[in-house]
């Protein structure tokens, strides 16, 4: 079995005892991308540590949908590039009351769907019989769904004599490890009409008859932009390869907390806040009214995606929460073809300011604690109760900081 990479460390007050003030030295840090486990702009699971290396980011959090299949490389490669791991997973959950209402969580398009992530997995990764299941549920029934596309998708390419198709199995094979996603059939089909029609008006062409008569608006060689066109024309509802997401692919956020905590994370909603136009979701508008909510369901950390946002608006929403006891993280997701650097810039493309990079670093203490003391079996962050132990937050900032610390220094 694969030791967790704090198997011989020393006693806390040891850690403690040989590092100053976390506040002399503020690592950079990209708490939430992705990687080729479930979608990813990364070609390898090495690149995002080697795109740390060039950027000075210390700190990396592997974040895949529905998996830990990642962990024990993404563990390998941290301790050969010298770079803290941070173990955590999201899931796309489903609040059935909230979806009944109409209110938009934290994603624009689909009310009561909420994206969650657990921060801070313990490695090797313990599920019991009943965890593994559901895990694998929801598995299957995202492949189901992504095999049904691909049928639809074919049928269209035989009508317009495309001359190829693809099998569930060949995507898989080529382009994924065991999760199929959406993103991988717009590239699939991207890279087929290339190479199926390698003069440049002959793409175009084939791409405007895929697109029922639409032309691309994107340019040949930008294929992040016609993949999102692709999976806007034909895999989003009322697009030709569409197929709806049956309930059974959601668990419920109940579930999803009860999965984290009994995998040794920390619950974490992410945070979506201001679109382009300056508009929020039902769910997010009112900063009072979200802490309530998630206070209420024991949920004391939070993730943005910076780059997505106005730096005002993030700036007075961490300010919010970080004021009220919240952990705090921040990433790049790296969840689309377009491949960014590691390193977390604001939504106006400069850096972060020196108030949000330390309140950033402080999340990944938190988290680098929670897993040093999960692997030495003791209950981390959270109590038993599943409550965070928000007036410890300073306390397990500094072992973190520690931690990450000692493990640099190796």
């Amino acid at each position: 079995m694969t030791n967790s990479v704090f198997s011989k460390y020393p006693k806390p007050e040891q850690m403690l005892a040989s590092v100053g003030d976390y506040n002399s030295e503020i690592l950079q840090v990209n708490g939430h991308f992705h990687t080729p486990y479930s979608f990813s702009a990364f070609n390898n699971i090495s690149q995002p540590f080697d795109m740390a290396k060039q950027e000075n980011v210390k700190v990396l959090g592997i974040n895949d949908f529905y998996t830990t299949d990642g962990f024990e490389q993404f563990n390998a490669l941290a301790k050969s590039s010298g770079v803290f791991p941070l173990f955590n997973i999201e899931f796309m959950s489903l609040q059935k009351d909230l979806q009944a209402a109409g209110i938009r969580v934290n994603d624009p398009n689909n009310p009561g769907r909420t994206y969650f992530s657990g921060k801070g997995l313990r490695f090797p990764v313990h599920l019991n019989v009943a965890m593994v299941d559901r895990l694998f549920q929801i598995q299957e029934e995202s492949n189901r769904q992504t095999a049904q596309m691909i049928g639809k998708l074919n049928e269209l390419l035989a009508e317009i004599g495309a001359g190829f198709s693809f099998t569930f199995e060949g995507v898989k094979e080529r382009y994924a490890k065991n999760l199929v996603r959406e993103r991988h059939i717009a590239k699939a089909l991207r890279e087929a009409i290339v190479d199926a029609y390698p003069v440049e008006a002959d793409q175009k062409t084939c791409f405007t008859k895929v697109f029922s008569g639409k032309e691309p608006k994107s340019a040949m060689n930008d294929f992040a932009a016609l993949e999102n066109e692709i999976r806007g024309n034909l895999l989003k509802s009322g697009g030709r390869a569409f197929v709806p997401e049956d309930d059974k692919a959601f668990l419920s956020l109940e579930q999803v907390i009860e999965l984290i905590i009994h995998a040794g994370g920390i619950p974490c909603y992410p945070v979506l806040l201001d679109n382009p136009k300056g508009e929020f979701t039902d769910f997010e508008g009112d900063y009072e009214k979200l802490y309530q909510s998630l206070v209420a369901k024991n949920v004391y950390m939070l993730e943005l995606i910076p780059g997505r946002n106005k730096p005002e608006i993030m700036e007075e929403f961490v300010h919010f929460f970080n004021d009220r006891g919240f952990v705090i993280t921040f990433g790049t997701e790296h969840n689309t073809p377009q491949l960014d650097p590691i390193e977390i810039f604001g939504g106006d493309g400069k850096e972060l300011s020196p108030a949000m990079k330390k309140i950033g670093y402080q999340g990944a203490c938190v988290i680098a604690a929670h897993q040093y003391l999960k692997s030495k079996g003791k209950v981390g962050y959270l109590q038993k109760s599943g409550k965070a132990k928000v007036d410890k937050r300073d306390e397990f900032i500094a072992l973190g900081n520690a931690v990450i610390k000692h493990f640099l220094a190796q």
